[in-house]
């Protein structure tokens, strides 16, 4: 209730304004563009600042909404509260259509994407002549209840700020949410969304399709509000715009897109109705001085408008506690150590006319605690790519219980119990450490994007989230869980790694250079909790270059060399082993 307090206040301010004596009917007009605007910007806010998909054709989108509805009312009298589902379904299926071509796309072929069909469709709109052309559609009748029309804008006002306190409320549910986790972690890239269970293409063209779903509903109440649809709102400038007010807001946050919306709309509005007066009407620079103005407007809040405001405010929002007694249900553990968890048969992988795993075989048992290592670029991390799905093998075998993986994509590989990290931390760093950690837990929770806006998710959301909360106190991180993941140090990230990766419950963990920038004390603390893991029935598969670390903690170590094996045995033997000697360790070990 204490986090939804905000919301209730703004709607009852929106609600009374209307209300107030003397309100200029201008002001009135301008708040219901602000709203019309606010829609698409909330879209884009998940598209773009969330879900990283830059977007420059969302007013596209706004067209096929406006259209949908004019056409069926005007020529087919259909009633136009009926064309509501009608204008979204529209342009929902617009998005899946363009959406499966252009969510593929990634860097800057992206946006060039959206600009191109955003250009395309503006044309194909003032073309068709069942859409009037360049003149559009008129006389499109009003929203109405009963006897009761919204032929002003006063009436039609209530409408609009219904329709973005509703959109509001449903995308915050959203990124509250396991959806909304793995929505927000594509924006860092897919290989460690896709490690964890997550279906990249699929969250992409979920977040496509709503954004375009809320410009929809904008468009279909604008056509309501100005009663007429032509081309002109619909273009490739229109879609800029939209995006421009996500980032003035902040393109990752949902009240970022209303304010940036009040922020453009009322800033154009002012210098087109006074900048004529100062330079005497003769020519317009209007433009110029909006462009100058929002650029210094950025260069004072560069993560946008919202984000700004809210790191003034004297408190913090504050996070519920989860609520560790409920719980998931555990893998069941292999019960001796004879078992072969993974198995390696002369792996290869080539890159061109290099070799980085040259027939590499090794086995990992259950409950046992194997170290890979060798000099950099040994083909240490790429044995790990190839182990998890995240790079095809060249040749060999890959068994993980039995089941062979081969060109298995990373989703796959995690559902047999396969989790890790990576030599490189990827976490979201805008995310806090219980949402990081959480993310690993994905393929435990069951609710989707529809469960999740309509708040029908929670009994599971506690479930995922009382598991991260869990793996966080068992890492020894509790006291860091609200704390954004990109404000630790990069120790405290690998650690948090760790924790996210034991969300998946696996039967296997793999390890890339887990002790990397830890500390003594905090080493003997990761070797006891990796002894205990093992204790309880988990195998550990971990790369690492602190070979006293290594050399106390494994139960075998295998030796790679410029990805061939050259060694494999107890830690007692690989400090005998000459080669061993020869190509790491060094003559005086």
């Amino acid at each position: 209730m204490t986090q939804r307090l905000p919301l209730i206040i703004f709607a009852l301010v929106m609600a009374v304004i209307p209300l107030l004596p003397g309100i200029p009917p201008f002001w009135i007009v301008l708040l219901d563009n602000i709203g019309l605007a606010a829609l698409v910007a909330m879209g884009l806010v998940l598209l773009t600042g969330v879900g990283g998909l830059t977007s420059f054709g969302q007013a596209a989108f706004c067209g096929f909404g406006a259209y949908t509805t004019a056409v069926l009312t005007t020529a087919y009298g259909v009633s136009p509260w009926l064309t509501l589902p009608a204008s979204l379904l529209v342009s929902g299926i617009a998005a899946v259509l363009l959406g499966l071509v252009t969510v593929r796309l990634s860097g800057h072929y992206l946006p060039l994407g959206t600009i191109a069909w955003g250009i395309g469709l503006f044309y194909l709109f003032s073309k068709l002549e069942f859409l009037g052309r360049n003149d559009g559609i008129s006389g499109i009748p009003p929203l109405s209840i009963g006897a009761f029309k919204m032929l002003s804008p006063d009436t039609i006002y209530y409408a609009i700020w219904v329709a973005v306190l509703l959109s509001a409320l449903l995308t915050m549910n959203l990124l509250d949410s396991r959806t909304g986790r793995a929505i927000r972690a594509l924006r860092r890239g897919h290989v460690a969304a896709e490690a964890f269970g997550v279906q990249t293409p699929r969250a992409k063209l979920l977040v496509f399709i709503y954004a375009a779903v809320l410009a929809g509903l904008s468009g279909w109440l604008y056509a309501h509000f100005q009663r007429a649809a032509n081309p002109t709102p619909f273009g490739a400038q229109a879609g800029i715009e939209y995006l421009f007010i996500a980032v003035v807001g902040g393109a990752g946050y949902v009240w970022g897109g209303v304010l940036g919306a009040a922020i453009v709309v009322i800033l154009k509005e002012v210098l087109q109705s006074y900048l004529p007066y100062i330079f005497g009407g003769q020519s317009q620079l209007e433009t110029i001085v909006f462009g100058i103005m929002l650029v210094l407007l950025l260069q004072l809040a560069p993560q946008g408008v919202w984000p700004w405001l809210m790191s003034k405010l004297p408190f913090k929002p504050t996070r519920k506690t989860p609520d560790t007694s409920v719980k998931l249900e555990h893998r069941e553990r292999a019960p001796g150590t004879s078992p072969v968890l993974l198995h390696i048969e002369k792996a290869r992988k080539q890159f061109g006319g290099v070799l980085a795993v040259n027939d590499v075989s090794f086995d990992v048992n259950a409950r046992e605690i194997v170290a890979l290592i060798g000099p950099n670029g040994a083909g240490k991390s790429t044995t790990f790519n190839l182990i998890t799905g995240v790079l095809a093998a060249t040749g060999g075998k890959i068994l993980v219980q039995g089941k062979e993986v081969e060109n298995a994509p990373p989703q796959e590989v995690v559902k047999l119990g396969v989790s890790r990290t990576f030599q490189h931390v990827k976490l979201v760093p805008d995310m806090t450490v219980l949402e990081n950690v959480a993310i690993g837990a994905h393929l435990r929770g069951n609710s989707g994007a529809i469960a999740s806006m309509l708040r029908l998710d929670r009994a599971d959301e506690a479930k995922l989230l009382a598991e991260a909360a869990r793996q966080i106190e068992r890492v020894g991180l509790s006291d860091q869980i609200d704390q954004l993941a990109g404000s630790l140090s990069l120790g405290q990230q690998r650690i948090v790694e760790i924790a996210r990766a034991l969300c998946v419950d696996p039967m296997l963990l793999l390890l890339d250079e887990p002790a990397a920038g830890l500390r003594h004390m905090e080493k003997q603390r990761l070797a006891a909790l990796l002894r205990q893991l093992r204790d309880g029935g988990m195998s550990v598969l971990l790369v690492e270059h602190d070979m006293g670390f290594v050399m106390d903690l494994a139960d075998r170590i295998v030796v790679l060399d410029f990805g061939t094996k050259i060694a494999e045995g107890t830690p007692a033997a690989i400090k005998r082993n000459p080669d061993v000697i020869k190509a790491y360790l060094g003559a005086a070990a």
